[in-house]
């Protein structure tokens, strides 16, 4: 696969776009000050009952209501919650829709579940930055970057991929690399490893640690520093090394645990879960769930959401990272 870098992408082309971000939360606030720092012309785009207009205008970013934000871009870039784009797309975003112009997302959630579909003399591209905003943001400002994914969807004008990686680099993509993926690969993969390890599996597993630990008598302080603290120890040597460097730093002990008790844990079952719950992701299923909840008024998330804030394990991590001193709020 190839990877791109600095020397890949010529900023000028993204330097002659006018660019409106939609959205001022994570993702929105990184983009908006990155590519201002890279010399692009920005305007962000919020509604009027948004909680971020304080936040981008003390921040010095022009602000203008979203219609009126995309009517004066060249390049509109999508970054409000999946649940909110189409809605959006067809109050304000579509109207200005005009041949030439470019319609841009940070996921593909929404062009590959047919929920926005853009006229076909528009190009429509893809700049997913791998990490949070608030990571992107301070990499961009030390001088580095994260990697980002970009796909095409639509490349009407013949210089999508051009337009794409300048983005790119102005957001900081190419000091770190950028691997060129698809609509339909990046919105499956990215649902799946949410869903099966990162926002899923790791807390289901988190919490079902700590609660085997609580019933049978131990004390929640212990089990959460076990169970939960001592994760980011771990994913952290993951993270700079890999699984071979995680094993060669913890004791000989952990690891010949880990590794033979790791498949009594994550089975023949939990992979036949995981196969499922990449079909319902493939075939639309899990989509069509998510939509439907949302215009429900998301009962069941909110009750869920709730739950969790809730549980055991938040309320004793609560009161030990408030002992922590060395913890940023």
């Amino acid at each position: 696969m190839k990877v791109y870098y600095e020397q890949d992408a010529d900023l000028a082309v993204i330097k002659d776009k006018k660019v409106a971000v939609i959205g001022y939360g994570s993702q929105g606030h990184a983009h908006a000050l990155n590519l201002i720092e890279s010399g692009v012309q920005v305007v962000v785009g919020l509604h009027a009952e948004s909680e971020h207009h304080e936040v981008a205008k003390k921040d010095g970013v022009k602000v203008l209501p979203t219609f009126d934000a995309c009517a004066w871009a060249d390049l509109i870039m999508i970054l409000v919650p999946d649940q909110v784009q189409a809605q959006m797309y067809e109050k304000d975003v579509r109207p200005n829709l005009k041949a030439g112009k470019v319609l841009a997302f940070a996921h593909g959630f929404n062009i590959h579940y047919h929920q926005i579909q853009p006229p076909t003399d528009v190009d429509v591209i893809m700049i997913a930055p791998k990490s949070p905003g608030h990571l992107v943001r301070r990499m961009y400002r030390e001088g580095r970057g994260v990697p980002n994914l970009i796909a095409i969807y639509q490349d009407a004008s013949g210089k999508a991929r051009e337009i794409a990686l300048a983005y790119s680099k102005a957001l900081g993509g190419t000091r770190a690399g950028v691997l060129e993926t698809t609509f339909k690969e990046e919105t499956e993969t990215d649902l799946f490893g949410e869903q099966a390890v990162l926002c899923g599996g790791v807390t289901e597993l988190i919490r079902a640690g700590f609660q085997t630990l609580v019933d049978a008598g131990y004390a929640p302080e212990i089990a959460y520093f076990e169970c939960l603290h001592e994760m980011k120890l771990i994913v952290d040597l993951i993270y700079e090394g890999g699984l071979s460097r995680m094993y060669y730093s913890v004791s000989d002990t952990a690891e010949f645990g880990g590794l033979t008790r790791g498949p009594m844990v994550i089975g023949e079952e939990s992979r036949k879960a995981m196969k499922k719950m990449l079909q319902d992701i493939q075939d639309g299923s899990f989509a069509t769930e998510w939509i439907l909840e949302n215009r429900a008024g998301a009962p069941r998330f909110q009750a869920l959401r709730s739950q969790m804030q809730t549980s055991q394990i938040e309320t004793v991590g609560a009161a030990l990272r408030g002992m922590m001193a060395w913890i940023k709020k």
